[in-house]
């Protein structure tokens, strides 16, 4: 067998009664999580725009649309998974050499678990597999160092969940994963430099065209069965060789990836923590901040704080925004939190957060870099105008080495996102029905999402300021 044969007899084989209780309760709480990150990013520019581009090309097919409509698999997979992915909110992992947002194949896996008519078991099994085939890829075969994107570890993911609700066979699966594996090969140029609406859109991109290369294989079309070990192939071209026996891999990846408690980009959380701390404790005004001094490890300090993948100091834009650390710390100190509200285009632009984040210097540091990914530590000292310096080094975080986050601090976060959008009644039953996922038919939920309020037709409670405080 070759490698993409062994990876889809994993993916395929997979049961339900292969996850453990802990692998089902944070397989829940990660739905829960991004639907609220979906319903939150309803009025995104680039999700309307795409909203717009379905509009005129998709006129229905058989999966839903949160916030209505119907469209095809593939279509519907690239417009859920840009709302799951716009606010930059979804769940993460971590790796030595790359991250990744598992929960980015959510909208491919429930749009091919409603197309099939799978229950809400499936749809966990389905999800179980891609997150598990992402986040093991991403510790073996990391690309960002030659300058590709975790996308390219995402398509495998992709075709893997896909194949099993759509209730594959082998032959079939291998096909979609060899396809959709030497196809979606992305640049990390998406993340890196002036950053633009595509950091948003890429994976939901990966997940489509995957979709569709699934859908193509159930047809019979064929794909170069040695695209991982082969000639010329991912091993070879990209990511050298690497080894992960999918005979005996397990389902627990899920319950090592993390819930962001800011909304703000993974490696960032622990250095807004300290910043947040500092001002609760302290009680200074962002006026009094002579200069503030962010010592982090080095994946944190390339990939946000100016290293490798660019200057971090100009923000322009709610992309460049939640890639700037100094942004980060800057917003969090002036707003004492990190919400969608923090990215609107007047905040960004707003003087005092562009003359703040100035004033934020970001540098690596070895010590904390060996810690990582065990840890994703962060050490703050800010000094004020009169010559007052505090420091605070933060090192926990949900998740990681500290207690994940529970189903009721999760679902705190789903109401605080989706209040603009759902009455308190339809935000409960969308909350129980993923509670009782394995207990439903994934038609059942759907049918609640498609009754979120779109765009232009919000509920009274848009009119209530959400406040700090609630995750």
């Amino acid at each position: 067998m070759t490698e993409v044969e062994r990876l889809a007899e994993f993916a395929v084989r997979a049961s339900y009664d292969d996850l453990s209780e802990a692998a089902r309760d944070q397989l829940k709480i990660r739905v829960l999580d991004s639907l609220g990150c979906a319903i939150g990013a309803m009025g995104g520019e680039p999700v309307q725009l795409v909203r717009s581009h379905l509009a005129e090309f998709d006129r229905g097919g058989a999966c839903t649309l949160i916030g209505g409509g119907e469209a095809a698999p593939d279509r519907a997979a690239f417009y859920n998974g840009a709302l799951v992915r716009y606010l930059d909110y979804n769940d993460g992992y971590l790796a030595k050499g790359e991250s990744c947002h598992p929960s980015d194949n959510l909208s491919a896996v429930l749009a091919a678990s409603e197309y099939a008519g799978g229950s809400g078991r499936d749809l966990m099994v389905a999800l179980a597999v891609a997150y598990q085939v992402q986040c093991r890829l991403s510790d073996e075969a990391p690309v960002r160092a030659a300058g590709f994107d975790h996308t390219t570890q995402g398509s495998y993911a992709v075709a893997a969940g896909v194949s099993r609700a759509l209730g594959l066979g082998v032959p079939s699966a291998a096909n979609a994963l060899a396809i959709s594996g030497t196809a979606f090969n992305a640049l990390r140029v998406t993340r890196t430099g002036a950053l633009s609406h595509w950091k948003g859109l890429a994976y939901p991109n990966t997940a489509a065209g995957c979709v569709r290369a699934t859908f193509l294989a159930r047809r019979g079309i064929t794909g170069p069965l040695g695209v991982l070990e082969g000639n010329k192939g991912f091993m070879e071209a990209i990511a050298g060789p690497f080894s992960i026996d999918w005979a005996n891999e397990d389902f627990e990846r899920v319950t090592r990836t993390v819930i962001k408690r800011h909304n703000a980009e993974l490696h960032a959380q622990t250095a807004i923590d300290a910043a947040l701390e500092l001002k609760r404790q302290h009680r200074f005004r962002a006026a009094d901040v002579d200069r503030i001094d962010v010592e982090v490890f080095d994946v944190a300090y390339e990939i946000i704080g100016g290293g490798e993948e660019g200057d971090k100091s100009i923000v322009c834009t709610k992309e460049d925004a939640d890639h700037s650390l100094p942004y980060l710390v800057a917003v969090a100190i002036l707003d004492n939190e990190v919400m969608p509200a923090q990215f609107a285009p007047d905040r960004i632009q707003r003087s005092d957060v562009q003359q703040l984040l100035c004033r934020v210097a970001v540098r690596p540091s070895q010590a904390l870099s060996q810690r990582f990914p065990d840890e994703m530590a962060a050490r703050m000292t800010l000094v004020l105008h009169d010559g007052r310096t505090f420091d605070r080094q933060v090192t926990e975080y949900p998740g990681l080495n500290a207690p994940a986050m529970s189903w009721k601090q999760v679902h705190r976060k789903f109401e605080r996102l989706t209040r603009d959008r759902l009455a308190p009644e339809q935000g409960g039953h969308i909350a129980d029905a993923v509670r009782a996922l394995d207990a439903i038919r994934v038609s059942e939920l759907t049918r609640l999402l498609a009754n979120v309020a779109g765009p232009d037709t919000r509920p009274d409670t848009a009119k209530q300021s959400p406040h700090a405080g609630d995750v």
